[in-house]
């Protein structure tokens, strides 16, 4: 965490006074790495740092914060946007939580499980004491972290040929899943190119920008309900409904666009059925909030046995960006060429992906991160792989 911040400060730096197009690119590079290396960490980190009764609030924190830097970004762009100079200032403001996250990043303490992992068992305890309280007994807890590092160490093989392997198959499965399925939500898309969108719908300019601050924002919020909810309700009751919700949120606005604008989105939408699309649009964003955006980042952080965690981390967060980056190269000429009809691209993609949660994903809510192989033991369909 402590590099991928010196990264991201690197990188802003040069997008906020690059000289030229080259420059600008080599500072997407240094973002690119900053955001790969805390992607990575950040998510592991707490789902190890959480006991397993509040694992999913915390893990859902992740996601929270990168909602408040989405809402602050569009802030920034809409208040910088007149300006001759504003790419500057919008590009190079991302130093401030490249400053914030490389010197929180060096005030806490590794984990438990990563001190274990490294033969530090006095310090492991201490850190445990720090989290769990004195009132604890660590002991057992302490245990567990030691016997997962000795069964981890016991095979020394390379991380990525050991997930290859048929008893991981269930946990290579979902790190590819699941982040792939996360961005074919389109939410990215929507939140890149929320302006276009809504500026072709009949948003003004300003108002486009404005629409994309409120899609935010309703984001944000519904990611607050999920931090409440992840841990009592279970993480495939909230990822179905908020699959539900996305589908038939997507399909209302086609059927929106399909029914004011005609098969050839030739016709101007009238500023109430454009204030509809923007309400459905929210209703959408709140879905994905409570269920895609937080668990997809969850769920892989928390299946994963000790000794192919971060590489399974690492997976997912690959297909993740590898995914948003096709998509975002695409999106603009899909737009164009199938017009509403995207739409129903991305809600056959939720479509399925609730479908795959309901057969395939088991709950993990509230289980030890050490016993976690219990639930691929006691499922229907991966049982006969583990």
């Amino acid at each position: 965490m402590v590099l991928g911040g010196c990264t991201f400060f690197v990188g802003a730096a040069l997008n906020g006074g690059a000289p030229n197009i080259a420059i600008l690119i080599l500072g997407r590079i240094f973002l690119g790495f900053g955001v790969g290396f805390t992607s990575q960490a950040a998510p592991v980190y707490l789902s190890e740092v959480a006991t397993p009764k509040w694992r999913g609030a915390f893990g859902t924190g992740f996601q929270y914060f990168i909602g408040i830097g989405g809402v602050a970004a569009n802030c920034i762009n809409y208040g910088t946007a007149k300006a001759t100079w504003g790419w500057r200032l919008s590009l190079g403001l991302a130093v401030v939580p490249a400053v914030i996250m490389t010197m929180g990043a060096l005030l806490i303490s590794d984990t438990p499980s990563s001190l274990v992992e490294r033969g530090k068992l006095a310090q492991a305890k201490i850190s445990l004491l720090k989290l769990r309280g004195t009132h604890c007994d660590v002991e057992a807890e302490l245990g567990g972290l030691i016997r997962s590092s000795e069964v981890a160490k016991a095979e020394n093989r390379e991380p990525f040929l050991t997930m290859l392997e048929r008893q991981y198959r269930p946990h290579l499965v979902m790190s590819i899943a699941i982040p792939f399925f996360q961005q074919v939500t389109g939410i990215n898309i929507i939140a890149f190119y929320a302006p276009v969108f809504f500026q072709s719908v009949g948003f003004g300019n300003d108002s486009a920008l404005i629409a994309a601050i409120i899609l935010g924002l309703i984001n944000l919020c519904s990611i607050l309900v999920s931090t409440f909810a992840v841990d009592r309700y279970g993480r495939r009751f909230l990822f179905m409904v908020g699959g539900i919700q996305m589908f038939l949120c997507q399909v209302a606005v086609a059927c929106v666009l399909a029914a004011t604008t005609g098969v050839s989105s030739s016709r101007q939408i009238s500023k109430g059925y454009a204030i509809l699309v923007l309400v459905l649009m929210c209703t959408y964003a709140a879905g994905f909030g409570w269920s895609w955006g937080p668990l997809s980042w969850l769920i892989p952080s928390e299946i994963f046995p000790l000794k192919i965690r971060t590489t399974g981390q690492s997976m997912n967060v690959a297909v993740n960006f590898a995914t948003t980056f096709v998509l975002s190269q695409t999106f603009l000429s899909m737009l164009c060429h199938f017009k509403y009809g995207i739409l129903i691209f991305y809600a056959g993609w939720i479509a399925i992906m609730t479908i795959f949660v309901a057969l395939f994903l088991p709950e993990t809510k509230r289980i030890p991160l050490d016993s976690m192989y219990g639930v691929w033991e006691r499922h229907w369909f991966w049982r006969r792989f583990v």
